[in-house]
């Protein structure tokens, strides 16, 4: 009987032992947005961005002094890409994780392996997983990760300046019933544009345009006859490699003068990180994009 006792004791400490490595006495238990419950410490000292838009909003709400490694195209603020690598955001390096020892991993739903996932929740390191797929889910992304790393007054304070300028840009849209046609080209060859599920189309229409492209297929695919049929009246082309690539894809375009945003000289090349990371920078290509479709009406927002 005695001996009984010392196994179920020594079962119980080695249980609690186990407990106390694997949730910090100051973890707190909460639910991400993918549904899962996750520990993560109260202050957490040692972050991985497992995404580039995550590291984008760790350092928005002034928290970069907590980063300890971030995804390979983590380029803004240029001080990201000093930060210690863990692969592309689709391709984690499990390893290069692990040797990093983090106390608090900040997912992606949408391009995280969930394998990868999977195999650090199993060693004990909590992951955070966020899932932003509108203006509106971005900005309830950054008030999480505002409260995760003790940055609440950050966040409120990014939050209100966020939504005094989307309101702003809503107030001037509804100035005018003028909603041109707007193509926005993503892909060169071949020509691949946006659908309604994505966070361009979104910009598009509050910036005051009508989505050429929109329908159920969040890329779709067209050839030139086709786009030359919808006649746009503009034309914004976003990629990596800027000033070859515009001049070349123009110079295709400008082959056909009677396209309305050839005559009227409405074709742009932008930066594709404004429209397609769900960012706070999501705000400045909605300003962006209502300079570019509604010049007359927000000529003076800079």
């Amino acid at each position: 009987m005695k001996h009984g006792y010392n196994l179920l004791f020594l079962w119980l400490v080695t249980g609690l032992l186990f407990l106390a490595w694997t949730t910090p006495a100051s973890a707190v238990a909460v639910i991400d947005q993918t549904g899962r419950k996750v520990h993560v410490p109260n202050d957490p000292q040692r972050v991985i961005a497992l995404a580039p838009n995550i590291t984008e909003i760790v350092f928005a709400l002034k928290q970069e002094r907590r980063l300890v490694g971030v995804t390979r195209y983590s380029d803004f603020p240029t001080e990201a890409r000093q930060l210690p690598k863990v692969g592309s955001y689709v391709h984690l390096d499990l390893e290069k994780i692990v040797a990093l020892k983090p106390d608090l991993c900040i997912a992606i739903k949408d391009g995280n392996p969930k394998v990868i996932v999977q195999k650090m929740t199993s060693l004990n390191i909590p992951v955070y997983a966020v899932n932003p797929m509108s203006l509106d889910t971005m900005i309830k992304t950054v008030r999480e990760i505002g409260k995760l790393l003790d940055a609440k007054q950050h966040a409120t304070h990014l939050v209100h300046s966020m939504r005094i300028r989307i309101n702003r840009v809503k107030q001037r849209v509804q100035q005018t019933a003028f909603r041109p046609g707007v193509f926005f080209q993503i892909g060169i060859s071949p020509i691949v544009s946006v659908g309604t599920p994505t966070f361009i189309h979104e910009l598009i229409v509050l910036a005051g345009g009508t989505n050429l492209a929109a329908g159920p297929v969040p890329y779709p695919r067209f050839n030139k006859e086709q786009v030359l049929a919808l006649a746009p009246e503009i034309i914004i082309i976003t990629s990596m490699a800027r000033a070859v690539v515009f001049e070349q894809v123009r110079a295709e375009w400008n082959q056909w003068p009677h396209l309305p945003a050839v005559k009227n000289q409405r074709i742009f090349l932008e930066d594709s990180n404004l429209f397609d990371r769900p960012t706070p920078r999501l705000v400045d290509g909605l300003e962006l994009l209502a300079r570019l479709i509604h010049p007359e009406i927000f000529g003076d927002m800079h």
